[in-house]
């Protein structure tokens, strides 16, 4: 492959990843007219048109899609591939990207990866918060943080967390204008606080497990959405409704009785937090000593 060509391929990926020049370059480190050129480049050397452009996005025409499906993986192969050679240095070295949600980073990577940086100087970690489920290997991510539900059969998952429950809440002045509902079903007639996904555009459904042990869902109006759930907490606080959020995040309120708790025996118990990547990736001796720090020892 032509120096030219790869350049250019990663520039490709990363704008078609970003949606943006201006986002891919910082991404790369490189000027936006520099990236410009290596994708013109790669364009002419092709004799294809890879991206549409318009004032306000950029997007892949059908070629593009094409190229960008089948390389975007190979592209993140490779890269890991360059930092697992880092093994082979005295000190362990490298960069390692994290995609997780913002509770997950907070409670659980956090605490044990200020004391693990300490440590190893030479290693940096890239913590992403992000709601939107990654694809990981595309996104080239070297791992990922799901509930063990969540992960698909092609991943390794090392669990990081321990077993949590979701807890149901708003305040007392809340049900003093309304009566609690008795199943998770009253909920279409109560206000809550809906999450956005950002993956699929659409709202996350509440999910329950009745006393039978079935699992079902329900999908819950309100009037305020969020994209976090520390503003989900903040919603159901300043009254407008009930949130759906981690039991821990709500402890303190409770205890204080700023909230108040309902349906407990209807929310189920989930398998905690896992750190997952996929199978085929031989991790590099950073991730290995990252995966070794976050192991949940109950």
């Amino acid at each position: 492959m032509a120096r030219d060509h790869y350049s250019g391929l990663l520039a490709f990926v990363a704008v078609v990843r970003e949606g943006n020049f201006t986002r891919a370059a910082a991404r790369l480190g490189v000027s936006q007219s520099a990236l410009s050129h290596s994708i013109r480049t790669l364009e002419t050397n092709l004799g294809i048109r890879l991206l549409t452009r318009t004032t306000r996005n950029v997007s892949p025409t059908e070629a593009g899609e094409r190229l960008y499906l089948n390389i975007s993986p190979q592209l993140a192969e490779i890269d890991t591939q360059v930092q697992a050679l880092s093994d082979f240095r005295d000190k362990p070295s490298g960069t390692i990207r994290i995609t997780a949600t913002d509770y997950a980073i907070r409670s659980i990577l956090w605490p044990k990866i200020g004391k693990f940086l300490l440590q190893y100087p030479d290693i940096k970690i890239e913590l992403v918060s992000d709601y939107a489920m990654s694809d990981i290997a595309a996104d080239r991510y070297d791992a990922g943080v799901r509930f063990g539900e969540s992960l698909a059969q092609d991943m390794i998952a090392v669990r990081i967390g321990p077993d949590m429950r979701f807890a149901l809440v708003a305040t007392k002045g809340y049900f003093h204008k309304k009566p609690a509902p008795s199943t998770p079903h009253d909920l279409v007639q109560h206000q809550c606080v809906n999450l956005r996904l950002p993956t699929h555009g659409g709202l996350y459904a509440w999910e329950f497990k009745n006393p039978e042990g079935r699992e079902f869902s329900v999908r819950v109006d309100g009037q305020l959405i969020v994209s976090s759930i520390y503003e989900a907490v903040e919603g159901a606080l300043a009254g407008f409704g009930l949130a759906y959020v981690p039991e821990p995040m709500v402890e303190s309120y409770l205890a204080k009785g700023r909230l108040v708790r309902i349906l407990e025996d209807w929310c189920p118990l989930w398998s905690g937090y896992h750190l997952y990547y996929p199978s085929r990736r031989q991790p590099s001796q950073a991730m290995k000593l990252l995966i070794d720090e976050l192991r949940y020892q109950p």
